[in-house]
């Protein structure tokens, strides 16, 4: 995507982004949607069900969700170009390509940062050594 505008932004728009974020997220979000209703219904019903499990799980902030999607929508647009079988994309278990597809962008997930919070305070409370590398 297209790095935002060097320009500054006006005073009403910082004050309209506090409240509902960075528009440009939300024009990715717009641009995103717009390519999964182009693909075939199939295709489109896989990428919605996938993208209500992401909302839950997957990361929460804006810049790190806007790029999952995106390349999410680049994957499904491949596999629909290409004649590829939705079972082939997601293999046996949709749940286990899910999550693997949600670790390239876990940096962000509210859900990774309180799984190594809870892990570091037991190891904490065990005495033992909290110094190695955690993604958070």
């Amino acid at each position: 995507m297209a790095a935002e505008s060097s320009e500054p932004k006006s005073r009403a728009r910082q004050y309209l982004e506090v409240v509902t974020g960075p528009l440009e997220d939300k024009k990715r979000w717009r641009q995103y949607k717009a390519r999964i209703k182009a693909l075939p219904e199939n295709y489109r019903v896989a990428v919605e069900a996938m993208e209500r499990y992401l909302m839950h799980f997957g990361p929460g902030d804006g810049a790190d969700a806007a790029s999952m999607f995106e390349d999410l929508a680049d994957l499904f647009e491949r596999g629909a170009a290409d004649g590829t079988p939705i079972r082939e994309i997601f293999g046996e278990d949709p749940v286990e390509f899910v999550e693997a597809f949600i670790q390239s962008y876990s940096r962000g997930s509210y859900i990774r940062r309180e799984r190594d919070r809870l892990t570091s305070a037991v190891e904490r409370a065990a005495g033992e050594d909290t110094t190695r590398d955690r993604r958070v």
